[in-house]
């Protein structure tokens, strides 16, 4: 709000929100938080889908923007896409960051406290729990939980941990509704072999990214990166940011000598 602050440029979640409310006409970039959903279709090469719900779900013990929040799959294939998972879950190591392992603590214990909300949420309302839930100290054992309901807060919620939900469709359009019902639009995923529907539900999805066939990711630099709704304002990568940053002044020269007229 100091008179001296022509431009912001921030990454973070509800912080981002409260800055942009009180910047007035100051330019913004902000890249908050997401709920990133991962749509599966029966046709899905689901070992890749499995691998990348991992990479996407898990790495850096889910405390990334772009880390999938959501799964999304259809019913006819969910039992068979589940037990892939569960049985990459039990692989990941599990300790201190120094010892190399895949999940580590959780940046603070308020979030631990958040994360443990959601999942104590969802055991009430009745989600299937593939894993013990385990905790200790910020330390949470990654988790995924099947047969996820809309009316369960990590539904919706960004847990930014290692905890995952999966909810089962049964249509496309289900998937699709469900993904643009949430407050946030960072970027989702597609899983199938066909590129028609894919590229139909890509321009469906209101999210600033797509991905098809791989996890969310931000990218290369130069890659354009945004957000919708709650997610962000602007866009980042190299060309953009500097354009973001930059005001258009536009200088219009009148040559001195008697203008022609009609007539």
């Amino acid at each position: 709000m100091h008179p001296g602050v022509n431009c912001i440029s921030f990454t973070g979640g509800d912080t981002g929100i409260a800055i942009s409310k009180k910047a007035g006409m100051i330019p913004l970039q902000m890249e908050l938080g997401g709920k990133d959903a991962c749509i599966v279709l029966e046709d899905a090469d689901l070992d890749l889908v499995a691998a990348n719900i991992i990479k996407g779900g898990f790495s850096y013990s889910g405390q990334r923007c772009t880390a999938v929040k959501v799964v999304l799959v259809m019913e006819s294939v969910a039992d068979v896409l589940v037990e892939k998972v569960k049985a990459k879950v039990a692989k990941l190591t599990v300790g201190a960051p120094e010892d190399d392992c895949d999940i580590t603590p959780v940046v603070s214990e308020s979030s631990a406290n958040f994360i443990e909300g959601l999942v104590k949420d969802a055991k009430e309302k009745g989600a299937t729990f593939c894993q013990e839930y385990k905790r200790d100290g910020n330390l949470i054992w990654p988790l995924l939980l099947d047969n996820v309901r809309p009316d369960m807060r990590i539904a919706w919620e960004e847990p930014f941990g290692p905890v995952l939900p999966v909810i089962r469709i049964n249509s496309i359009e289900e998937g699709i509704h469900h993904c643009n019902a949430s407050n946030f639009g960072l970027q989702g995923c597609v899983f199938t072999k066909d590129v028609n529907k894919a590229i139909l539900i890509s321009d469906a999805m209101e999210t600033g990214t797509v991905q098809i066939n791989s996890a969310p990711a931000r990218g290369p630099d130069h890659f354009p990166f945004q957000g919708l709704k709650d997610s962000g304002i602007g866009s980042q990568g190299v060309t953009n940011s500097i354009n973001m940053m930059t005001k258009i002044k536009s200088t219009v020269i009148n040559l001195p000598t008697p203008s022609y007229t009609m007539g």
